[in-house]
């Protein structure tokens, strides 16, 4: 062989590759790669944003729980009943068994919610008239 050819086996049917068509399809193989990295990071920006709520809300969660179970009680709380929280004008917050309804809607102090003790220790937030029994499910 000569020094005119090559190691390898070229066509003369093939057409020629140039260095203009060669870029053209790095610059196009770029654009492709930039499209799907930055659909995955927008998608895992979306998902961080959900987490980050997630978390906000279990935090705020939790605040609340503690602090109603810090609310003065003058009986044992029992899972599965709902409670009555007032608030006394020095700000301190009680439970109650009686509804504002048992007070004919004139409470002695300022009514704040209706909350049932769930089995986890956890509080939920119940409708005002709600009776201190267990709810049948």
């Amino acid at each position: 062989m000569g020094d005119n050819s090559s190691k390898y086996p070229l066509s003369r049917l093939t057409p020629p590759c140039g260095l203009v068509d060669m870029a053209r399809e790095i610059e196009q193989a770029d654009q492709l790669i930039n499209a799907t990295v930055s659909a995955k990071l927008a998608v895992i920006a979306d998902q961080i944003r959900t987490l980050q709520n997630e978390a906000r809300k279990a935090l705020a969660d939790a605040q609340r729980n503690q602090a109603l179970h810090r609310a003065h009680c003058a009986f044992r709380r029992q899972p599965g009943k709902s409670y009555h929280l007032y608030e006394k004008a020095d700000g301190a917050r009680y439970f109650s068994m009686l509804s504002p309804k048992a007070w004919r809607n004139a409470p002695p102090h300022r009514f704040i919610g209706t909350f049932r003790l769930e089995n986890d220790l956890s509080w939920s937030e119940t409708a005002a008239d709600a009776d201190s029994q267990p709810q049948s499910r």
